[in-house]
């Protein structure tokens, strides 16, 4: 392990000094990649020094052990080498964990989408349970989640709702929330006291940059609209609402939740950009075959993943058989537990195949 992160550490090096060369930074697509490059070794480096300061402290707390004579010295070396020890086991499956291939979009904001399934009305609401569940759980991590656009449902929550999530590797947390999201309870309009099931999909997009996906304007066709909902003097008597077409592929995407016309145009073309490139990363999976098939799953949204059952307040994730009995808390925004788990399934599957 120590050689491996030493010729990290080498790279690292190199790609410091290639980042303030006039050629990198005349190339934005080399100066993206090279950034890219140098945040994520940057957190293997610093882990790495740590782990080799911790290394030397244990080193010259055992040769006190071994040449001094004075006893509350070696009491006092003693202390510290368990003290230390612990830390050196913490530190190195840190490092083992860094040193597991990641996702390559696994840094990337995200784009999340949420649609009510089967269900009608109470579909609707579980949609909207699901995206309150996801906005408690981007507090948590002190993420910013923006409303791109949102259709309500005639009794309340979400037909659809589609909003961006920024901060700190969301979408090596989010991507695991890809699939059907079920729930079984007793809907508000139920009268017979029967519990009946609905779902909610939920779509989980890398949010791609101009540079990783280029798309010609002349395919895409724009839309202008009045805006409906909450927004104001500007709702039904401007223009500022946007809808994207993009003619080769068909995909459709919209924003009108800004008053600005630009604002949404943005909004809309970030989605578009994400929804480009799942389809082109579905399409090539499709084309190599299915050469590795996850237990936890491949981002499928149709995928059934999880079900949400309220009279055992019990939440099963299906891929790994993982179970909790606290579903109020879970739909608080606690899914940490869930998405540990599945990373640490996904990890178990990339030591033992060797994928990258």
């Amino acid at each position: 392990m120590l050689e491996k992160l030493e010729l990290i550490e080498d790279r690292f090096k190199e790609v410091s000094e290639m980042l303030v060369q006039p050629d990198s930074m005349a190339d934005m697509k080399l100066y993206a990649k090279l950034s890219k490059e140098y945040k994520e070794l940057e957190k293997i480096t610093n882990q790495y020094h740590i782990y080799i300061d911790l290394l030397g402290n244990v080193e010259n707390a055992r040769e006190l052990l071994k040449t001094e004579k004075d006893q509350d010295f070696r009491e006092m070396a003693k202390a510290e080498l368990e003290e230390l020890e612990p830390k050196v086991e913490e530190c190195e499956n840190i490092l083992k964990d860094m040193l597991i291939p990641r996702d390559p979009n696994d840094s990337k904001n995200v784009v999340l989408e949420i649609r009510a399934g089967t269900g009608g009305d109470e579909a609707a609401l579980f949609a909207g349970d699901i995206f309150r569940m996801y906005q408690r759980f981007c507090e948590r991590m002190n993420w910013k989640m923006e409303i791109i656009d949102s259709m309500e449902g005639s009794s309340g929550g979400y037909k659809e709702i589609i909003c961006s999530v920024a901060g700190e590797d969301v979408y090596a947390k989010l991507k695991f929330e890809s699939g059907v999201h079920r729930v079984q309870r007793v809907p508000a309009t139920e009268t017979q006291g029967r519990v009946h099931t609905s779902a909610a999909s939920v779509a989980v997009l890398p949010e791609m940059e101009e540079i990783e996906v280029e798309i010609n304007m002349n395919d895409v066709r724009k839309d202008t609209f009045c805006s409906s909902g909450p927004g104001g003097q500007s709702v039904n008597t401007t223009y500022s609402a946007v809808r994207l077409t993009h003619i080769p592929s068909g995909l459709v995407a919209q924003c009108q939740d800004e008053k600005s016309q630009i604002k949404n145009f943005e909004k809309a073309f970030k989605v578009l950009r994400s929804r480009l490139y799942e389809l082109e990363l579905r399409k090539h999976n499709e084309e190599v075959g299915a050469a590795r098939k996850s237990m936890v799953g491949n981002g499928d949204r149709s995928d059934k993943i999880r079900t949400y059952n309220y009279p055992q307040s019990r939440v099963t994730d299906h891929r790994i058989g993982y179970t909790v009995y606290n579903l109020p808390t879970v739909m608080d925004g606690s899914i940490g537990d869930f998405i540990e788990e599945l990373r640490i399934a996904e990890n178990a599957e990339r030591i033992k195949d060797g994928v990258a």
